[in-house]
């Protein structure tokens, strides 16, 4: 995506995501939409948002796909990985070639992983407000091509609106807030996890479409994805309510 195309493309998600900012928006599927946005304007395969919990540890909040290697690749993080770096620095770790000794010498086992899920660089940057940092997006690609400096600015900025959705802006002074905010939102995560594996197995797919027929079903209905989730997990709601995937789309994701 270039040029004219890409400009007006990128101006078209940014009204979208301010639109979005309403009271009381989900917070996760935002975010959800922020990871697919990022591959589709960076050129990259993949992306994910990773928010620290309470105890300064990256877990994933979004991902531009459900496919599980690549949840794997970010779940790895917690301990070692750029985004560990980049979270405690506050800094960007970019164009990080994985086959390079350098890469797996740092992160051996995060490395390694990457390769085997088939790819070949990653970046990642982080998700801050002034001298606040409560994550990192990560971003992977299947090339090691470059990403230039206009679209690692671009990236930035991603992340900025991200932190921004996190955050909200109503409640930036109230730290009490704010991490009981960065709390629900996790805790939210966890139940979509849950939920996609119970949709996955119940319907005999891919847990990408079950995500997708969960989330296309709550947002008809604009209900929130963790509303949704909880009342699944406590069975007050019957699943069959929801339309399930076509049975003949095909899963094209790795692993």
């Amino acid at each position: 995506m270039i040029g004219m195309a890409r400009e007006r493309r990128l101006a078209e998600i940014f009204v979208e995501v301010a639109d979005s900012l309403v009271e009381d928006f989900d917070v996760i599927d935002l975010l959800q939409r922020l990871s697919t946005r990022c591959v589709e304007l960076l050129d990259v395969s993949a992306a994910g948002i990773l928010l620290a919990d309470a105890h300064g540890e990256l877990q994933i909040i979004a991902a531009s796909d459900e496919h599980t290697r690549l949840l794997e690749l970010f779940a790895l993080q917690h301990d070692q990985g750029p985004c560990v770096e980049c979270y405690r620095t506050g800094t960007a770790r970019t164009n990080i070639d994985l086959a390079r000794p350098e890469s797996a010498a740092d992160w051996p086992r995060f490395a390694a992983r990457a390769r085997e899920t088939g790819y070949a660089a990653t970046h990642a940057v982080p998700l801050r407000l002034r001298s606040r940092v409560v994550g990192a997006l990560n971003l992977f690609q299947a090339t090691p091509q470059r990403l230039g400096d206009d679209d690692i600015a671009l990236a930035q900025a991603l992340a900025d609106v991200a932190t921004i959705a996190i955050l909200q802006q109503r409640t930036l002074e109230q730290s009490h807030v704010e991490n009981t905010q960065l709390e629900t939102a996790l805790t939210s995560r966890i139940l979509i996890e849950q939920v996609k594996g119970v949709l996955a197995e119940r319907w005999n797919t891919s847990v990408d479409d079950a995500f997708e027929a969960f989330r296309t079903y709550a947002r008809a209905r604009r209900v929130r994805l963790s509303e949704l989730a909880t009342q699944i997990i406590s069975g007050t709601f019957d699943t069959a309510a929801i339309p399930p995937p076509a049975p003949d789309r095909a899963d094209d994701h790795r692993g």
